[in-house]
């Protein structure tokens, strides 16, 4: 079955025990197909000076299918691909400069790290300015299609478990609850 035309429960389902403390929302696109896991956030969205709605600096993780390359481009994918990714944004945010931008920064330690135990392809990759901080991402060309449930299985748990046992997912949610902290109105 395609990964587009396919029900994705299990993958909320799956990636459950290992993104405790995220909610899930279903992706909804042209370009992903699966779960987005959100940090929660106990503010609201702020306001600009220009009387605009801002975007509330947020992240988490991506557990799903990668159908077309669009805006992921710079990933060099082949799709139909598994993948599962940790992103902070926006992209040049005071949390995205500290999280990831930063030489020094929660992910960046925890890429350097999961790439010095990681030795088999597919590795995680890095990226500074893009949406996408962490990813771990591989094509199902090959895969016969019967297999391709398994297989994605396999390859999220897999992939999960390393951030998991890197210490990320804990990390990044309490990171994202400090922000949130910081940025909620004293009362």
């Amino acid at each position: 079955m395609s990964p587009a035309r396919a029900s994705h429960a299990w993958i909320r389902e799956l990636a459950r025990p290992y993104l405790r403390g995220y909610r899930a929302r279903a992706a909804a696109g042209r370009s992903l197909s699966g779960y987005w896991f959100l940090s929660a956030s106990k503010t609201s969205p702020q306001i600009s000076r220009a009387g605009r709605r801002a975007i509330t600096p947020e992240s988490g993780y991506f557990v799903g299918y990668l159908l077309e390359a669009g805006e992921f481009s710079f990933l060099k994918p082949e799709p139909p691909e598994s993948l599962v990714f940790a992103f902070v944004r926006p992209v040049g945010s005071p949390l995205h400069c500290r999280l990831v931008a930063d030489p020094q920064s929660l992910l960046h330690g925890t890429f350097e790290y999961i790439r010095w135990l990681t030795h088999r392809p597919p590795r995680f990759e890095f990226y500074t300015r893009e949406p996408i901080a962490l990813v771990r991402h591989t094509s199902m060309r090959d895969w016969p299609r019967e297999k391709r449930e398994h297989f994605s299985r396999n390859f999220f748990i897999e992939t999960l478990a390393w951030l998991v046992r890197s210490g990320l997912v804990k990390k990044l949610l309490a990171e994202t609850a400090v922000e949130s902290r910081a940025r909620s109105p004293r009362r």
